[in-house]
């Protein structure tokens, strides 16, 4: 792929396919301005090099024309974050569009409408995708979080850019934080896994098994592991369907001399909802009604001592049942670990929205060295798969 910095964009209308699916309240205020943030190194790129940027975004799944989905709304926040003046226009085609872009000057920035207000960006449909491009001169795409889908605006309209498109430096960062993970990380690479199921993760497991040094596997998805290696886990959650791919994936790791580190006791209740009681069980010992709601104490230290002698870590997901404090401790002391690895000259890489979540609810997220913007964009990445609307910037 081409790099957008030695391109020459003086006086270049340069449309920016940016991730601007922000969440709103009940007021229509930004609550989280992580994805305006990401945008702002690319902006301010386009801009200084004398060009006028055309952003182009979704904002949730509206049907049709709704106005509670309009970009309008969040205007004001995009045009304090990036720090400048950014001009609305109420639709994403168009003659009014191509108009009202004509009459900026360089070093202007316009939000269009919501992409989505048309259907035929979802299907991705090439009159749209092509009436798309006829607003600018260059394509550039930055909205990781949504190159895994083959979109008019993500992946058909770079047909019509042929030697004129380029990923954005989010884009770039995302996709160096990738092959970090799974190609060319300083050694020893560290995967941490965690939430409820397998199956969210199985592809990942397949792949990364061949590519890091080892696995640490914690929350509910550990326990169809440790069934898998003949433990009692009470009524722990189970995907008994997985147990195989399970098997097959510990002994893909011993071939390859790869480690996977499971948890060795389990903080159990027996209701997710009424923790009266509380236990601390060996992890392969849950006696029966008896749930896994968090890693334990000695599971702490080894997860901790694995994660400081690693020179490469890559999170995604939460060791336990976080959102509740009796359960928060494994997820907390990951994050610890993390932040102590990164002091002593660890890469540490997070993604996914359970672990985003968990550092902001346990105040944890200001000292991260790459918080990844993509969610199924980033877990069909370590799948091994190039996604639609990376392939479409390398034709």
């Amino acid at each position: 792929m081409s790099d957008l910095e030695q391109q020459d964009l003086k006086n270049k209308k340069v449309i920016v396919r940016v991730d601007l699916n922000v969440p709103l309240d009940d007021d229509d205020n930004v609550t989280d301005t992580t994805r305006i943030v990401a945008c702002k190194e690319t902006v301010d790129l386009i801009l200084e090099k004398g060009g006028i940027c055309i952003l182009i975004s979704h904002l949730g799944r509206p049907k049709g024309k709704e106005n509670k989905f309009s970009l309008k709304k969040i205007i004001d926040t995009v045009s304090s974050v990036l720090g400048r003046k950014v001009f609305f226009y109420e639709d994403c085609i168009g003659q009014g569009a191509q108009e009202a872009i004509s009459k900026l000057d360089k070093g202007s920035i316009i939000l269009l409408e919501n992409l989505r207000f048309y259907e035929e960006e979802t299907s991705g449909d090439r009159v749209f995708a092509k009436n798309l491009s006829k607003l600018g001169d260059i394509y550039v795409n930055d909205a990781f979080g949504s190159c895994h889908r083959e979109h008019a605006s993500t992946f058909v309209i770079a047909e019509y850019f042929e030697n004129k498109k380029f990923p954005g430096m989010l884009l770039k960062k995302e996709l160096d934080a990738i092959n970090q993970i799974a190609n060319y990380g300083k050694k020893p690479v560290l995967a941490i896994l965690g939430g409820a199921k397998v199956s969210s993760k199985l592809g990942i497991l397949y792949n990364l098994i061949k590519n890091v040094d080892k696995i640490i596997i914690g929350g509910g998805m550990a326990y169809t592991f440790i069934k898998a290696k003949r433990g009692k886990i009470g009524n722990s959650l189970l995907e008994n369907e997985l147990i195989t791919n399970a098997q097959e994936i510990l002994s893909l790791a011993q071939a390859l001399d790869k480690k996977i580190i499971l948890p060795i006791d389990t903080i159990a209740s027996k209701d997710y909802d009424n923790n009266d009681q509380i236990l601390t069980f060996n992890s392969k010992e849950i006696e029966d009604g008896w749930i896994g709601l968090d890693i334990g104490k000695k599971s702490i230290e080894m997860f901790n001592q694995e994660i400081l002698s690693s020179n490469t870590i890559f999170w995604n997901g939460p060791m336990g049942v976080y959102e509740k404090d009796l359960f928060s401790e494994g997820t907390r002391s990951i994050c610890n670990s993390l932040r102590e690895a990164k002091e002593k000259g660890a890469n540490v890489i997070v993604g996914g929205g359970d672990s985003i979540a968990a550092l902001k609810k346990l105040g944890k997220e200001d000292w991260v060295g790459y918080i990844s913007t993509g969610g199924g964009a980033l877990l069909e990445s370590l799948e091994g798969k190039i996604l639609p609307g990376v392939k479409a910037l390398m034709k």
